[in-house]
């Protein structure tokens, strides 16, 4: 294993991080982010982690595009919402009526769904940290894809007083996914096809 293969997390030790402080970070490959106040730095992603971004972006995003449902997007994407300026979330959706939160390269306003595919070297980040802030800014629907277990944990109803979902479904590898707020049903396996891998 060569150092570019590791999967590292970085957080600053205050929480003096602003939107403005952000922009002047390097474009270097890393993912900067910025949640109440604390910049977290996560190195690029493995090449199965993108796998399943893409496959959110297949078998999610581009049926509901087609039917102008929704329109998807997928790191690296600043997205500023209230205690997150910002993230950039591996996938996230916006229905059609709302598609004015998107301008200059950028989403400021409150998407209708995010995923984030979990990281086996920094799962507090999706599980506790983000799942917070995401529940807090009013993100009506949260899902974390669990590679190693392949499955996805629904969160949805936001409740910014708890930091957190008050309903969650986990929806298991041989299961269908059928989201609780969007028109979404899709099977849970392909989103873990890898199309390098045959048999």
């Amino acid at each position: 294993m060569v150092v570019a293969d590791i999967e590292y997390l970085l957080r600053s030790q205050d929480a003096s991080w602003t939107y403005e402080r952000w922009e002047q970070l390097p474009d270097d490959g890393n993912r900067y982010e910025v949640i109440d106040g604390v910049l977290y730095m996560s190195s690029a992603p493995s090449p199965f982690h993108q796998t399943i971004v893409l496959n959110l972006h297949e078998h999610v995003g581009l049926s509901l595009k087609r039917e102008r449902i929704a329109a998807t997007f997928i790191a690296p994407i600043g997205l500023f919402m209230p205690g997150v300026s910002p993230v950039q979330p591996d996938f996230l959706l916006i229905r059609a009526e709302q598609v004015g939160i998107v301008s200059d390269r950028r989403v400021r306003g409150v998407p209708d769904l995010i995923a984030e595919v979990l990281s086996p070297n920094n799962p507090e980040l999706d599980t506790v940290i983000k799942r917070a802030a995401y529940a807090r800014a009013g993100v009506p629907e949260y899902w974390i894809v669990r590679p190693e277990s392949r499955d996805v944990l629904v969160c949805w109803q936001p409740d910014a007083k708890l930091s957190d979902y008050t309903q969650v479904h986990l929806f298991g590898p041989a299961a269908e996914l059928a989201s609780p707020t969007l028109p979404i049903h899709v099977p849970v396996s392909v989103l873990f096809e890898d199309p390098l891998v045959t048999g």
